[in-house]
């Protein structure tokens, strides 16, 4: 069901403010005398061969040696280390997705499910915190969904090798993520069973609901009051709803993306075509940007709209979680997505 997903996208951003959500969301173990600061997960036995080297668009990391203590940036990275048994040292904060233990809650309920010790948290984009991520004392840096530059990506490795995006920034398929990942923690064959794993939580969640399958939808966003924005076919949040069974309204695959993006941004005047959508996917970045986006004639009169067959997410965690694709995102979403799409179905009366 997701096999189209290898396809190239390049994947935005979850939305961490209302233009991220539009536009994007030294390699040693430890010192010989075992003096090291104290580690994340004990590092768990390997199947791969170290040294590895994978390259990047950036420049190549050459890890040495099973890394004991991972940091990582962007988005992704994190969820499948822990599904691989290597809860990182330390991770990018995301405190627009955070509940209010201030972590994405997947994650915190990974972890302390496991009984470990949280990652410490930093900030991470443009700002990010480099002495931070020395204090850490990093084995390997993963960073291959994100979009570090080429000034931070020399930073770091002066650090520890750096895995950067294999591509563009942001770019890069949440499948292949998960390869890059296994293959710089020594684990490359147990990609193929949390990739397959992922599919095959999403394909028995949709065999729940076959009425879906003849439903038709748009995943839509806003950039303000007068915008609007239409995500493609290949971007994460919309292969997530059509891997449940519903059917990407066709009108999408004629908007021109909007370059760098996995998006069209069509603009409010041309909300009619969206009258065949049975469906309407969107989230807010707010309340205030709801009351506002909601309160526009044009927006109101998309006819999945005026019946309020409208799946918009409770919260920002929620519009996280259902933005990216990864072990521990999905079955996190699965279950708080359903009750959402079925009261949708409902009010578009099909």
């Amino acid at each position: 069901m997701l096999g189209f997903t290898r396809a190239r996208r390049r994947a935005l951003a979850a939305a961490a403010t209302a233009t991220a959500a539009v536009l994007t969301l030294g390699a040693c173990s430890s010192s010989d005398d075992g003096e090291k600061k104290s580690e994340g997960t004990a590092a768990k036995k390997s199947d791969g061969a170290f040294p590895v080297t994978i390259q990047s668009a950036l420049g190549p990391a050459e890890i040495k040696e099973q890394p004991k203590r991972i940091v990582t940036l962007g988005q992704g990275s994190a969820e499948t280390a822990i599904a691989l048994g290597h809860t990182p040292v330390g991770i990018e904060s995301y405190p627009w997705g955070a509940d209010k233990t201030g972590y994405l809650p997947w994650i915190h309920e990974a972890v302390t499910k496991k009984g470990e010790k949280l990652p410490q948290q930093f900030t991470g984009g443009e700002e990010l915190d480099i002495e931070a991520i020395v204090e850490l004392d990093p084995d390997v840096i993963l960073a291959p969904w994100s979009g570090i530059t080429d000034k931070q990506y020399k930073q770091l490795t002066g650090i520890a090798p750096t895995v950067a995006y294999p591509d563009l920034p942001w770019s890069t398929n949440w499948d292949q993520q998960i390869e890059i990942i296994s293959k710089a923690l020594g684990k490359p064959a147990e990609a193929e069973n949390l990739i397959g794993d992922i599919e095959k939580q999403l394909a028995d969640a949709a065999k729940t609901r076959p009425d879906y399958k003849d439903l038709t939808f748009s995943y839509i966003y806003n950039t303000g009051p007068g915008t609007l924005g239409v995500f493609k076919p290949e971007e994460q949040r919309v292969t997530m709803v059509s891997s449940l069974g519903l059917k990407v309204d066709p009108v999408v695959n004629g908007f021109k993306e909007t370059e760098g993006t996995d998006s069209a941004l069509i603009g409010l005047e041309n909300a009619g075509k969206l009258k065949d959508s049975d469906l309407i996917f969107t989230f807010y970045t707010d309340e205030k940007n709801r009351k506002e986006i909601e309160g526009q004639p044009l927006y109101g009169g998309i006819p999945a709209v005026k019946k309020g067959a409208v799946v918009v997410g409770d919260n920002n965690s929620f519009v996280t979680a259902s933005s990216i694709i990864n072990p521990l995102t999905v079955p996190w979403t699965i279950d708080r997505y359903l009750p959402l799409i079925d009261k949708a179905v409902e009010a578009a009366g099909k």
